[in-house]
């Protein structure tokens, strides 16, 4: 006869399975959810972990006196910025800006997505005051006197694509309202008063960007993708930015293809016939689009003309990125992340952070007259070794991080390169500043006539 010992060591023996069971299956449960929400976080930030790097520890604000930049931010109604968002303030932080330690608004994606430039640096400036992760490259002050730089947080990109239509009854699109109105309000800063806007970052993207209000905001520093369709006096590399397109293909991650592991030879898809500079397009279209392991087909962003895009790029040696409407296109920024070696034809060319990147070095750049020799392109490419083909791709892997743009924002990235440049330019700023307040005192001393430098942009607003 069992004892009472035997008999609670059998119970024990028969529920220790139970309770095996049980506990794995809490285990599995807790664990899928963990990986539900870490799936659920910004791809942005996830691609930046996938790529080894580790953001800034949240919780810590930017101290600005270790900043390379101190920016003063304007506090522009929402209409500007993350109003476009269709962001409420009751749905974020409390105020006019959102609290971007607990998620920040969304970006409308397709082809909106390659000139979200606004967007990013706007969020990592609010990061840099509220405490989220950021390198502290770029630090937002409150006190105008201590900044390098004035920050102008008009989402010109995005009021070009949705407001650039005009809608009856109205005379005017919202676009160029919102441009009328910004004259305004910075007519009526005495931060632009007193530098003549030298100081201010104004960031217009889109080629079509600020149509009207560039004319009138041209001492500022742009922020651009090229200069096609800016007057030299209006923009130019010496005063001001070339940023990258946000690429809209997906990054390679864990590329390990080889020069033979990708068939095609030299890869094209996109719009053939173009107006402007981009005539070329359709004179190389007739020389290369029977060369052997040649792909140069029509293509778009319709139906899945992005995968294909993706597809094709990878599977390809070198990519095409040929001048189209403007010299710069998305086109070149897909091509390195998907580290298929760019050939740059477009001689009006701005290459962004040129002054620290050597494109030679992963890129081939042929001279417009050059390439449409019959002949001459289709023979460069092919006497490219694959040794040198695979240093290319290696430089590839190398420097694509500094054209990715994400939050929170990586060292080294797009938005930090874009904040870095912006500081290389504080000197240059500065002395057009100070030269320009060198009769300050006299000009106030005057009661008949108000200085030029104040009244300017006002004039320009009426």
């Amino acid at each position: 006869m069992p004892t009472a010992s035997t008999s609670m060591a059998a119970a024990a023996s028969c529920r220790s399975p139970l309770v095996w069971f049980f506990s794995l299956a809490a285990a599995l449960f807790f664990a899928s959810w963990y990986l539900l929400l870490d799936s659920a976080a910004a791809p942005t930030a996830l691609d930046a972990r996938r790529q080894g790097l580790r953001p800034a520890s949240p919780g810590r604000k930017c101290d600005p006196d270790k900043a390379l930049l101190r920016v003063y931010m304007y506090d522009l109604p929402l209409e500007f910025h993350f109003g476009m968002l269709d962001w409420e303030p009751g749905s974020g932080g409390g105020g006019l800006w959102p609290d971007v330690r607990h998620g920040v608004p969304e970006y409308p994606g397709g082809l909106n997505l390659q000139h979200s430039i606004e967007y990013w640096l706007t969020l990592d400036l609010l990061a840099s005051e509220q405490g989220a992760p950021t390198p502290c490259n770029a630090v937002r002050v409150r006190d105008p006197a201590r900044a390098d730089v004035v920050f102008v947080p008009f989402f010109a990109s995005l009021s070009f694509n949705r407001h650039s239509k005009v809608v009856p009854p109205a005379r005017t699109s919202e676009d160029r309202a919102l441009q009328r109105r910004l004259i305004e309000f910075l007519a009526a800063r005495p931060e632009w008063r007193r530098s003549g806007g030298r100081d201010h970052v104004v960031l217009a993207h889109h080629p079509n960007g600020m149509l009207d209000a560039r004319y009138k905001l041209w001492p500022c520093v742009f922020v651009l993708c090229d200069f096609g369709r800016y007057p030299h006096r209006v923009a130019n590399i010496d005063k001001d930015v070339i940023a990258p397109y946000r690429h809209v293909v997906d990054n390679f991650f864990n590329d390990s293809t080889g020069y033979h592991d990708r068939p095609t030879l030299l890869y094209f898809q996109g719009a053939i016939y173009r107006k402007d500079g981009g005539f070329i397009r359709q004179e190389l279209y007739y020389l290369l689009k029977d060369e052997k392991d040649v792909h140069f087909s029509f293509g778009s962003v319709a139906g899945n003309g992005i995968e294909e895009s993706t597809r094709g790029m990878r599977a390809s040696k070198f990519c095409l990125n040929i001048a189209g409407d403007t010299p710069s296109s998305n086109r070149l920024f897909d091509s390195i992340v998907s580290h298929c070696v760019p050939v740059i034809i477009s001689d009006e060319i701005e290459l962004p952070f040129e002054d620290i990147l050597d494109y030679s070095k992963f890129c081939i750049i042929v001279r417009g007259a050059d390439a449409v020799k019959k002949g001459f392109l289709i023979n460069l490419i092919k006497g490219i070794s694959p040794e040198e083909w695979t240093s290319m791709w290696n430089k590839l892997r190398e420097v694509e991080g500094h054209f990715e743009y994400q939050y929170p924002s990586q060292p080294d990235d797009a938005v930090q390169m874009i904040w870095k440049t912006i500081a290389r330019k504080v000197p240059s700023i500065r002395l057009k500043v100070n030269r320009l307040q060198r009769f300050s005192r006299s000009e106030a001393n005057k009661t008949n006539d108000s200085p030029a430098r104040s009244s300017w942009l006002e004039n320009q607003a009426r």
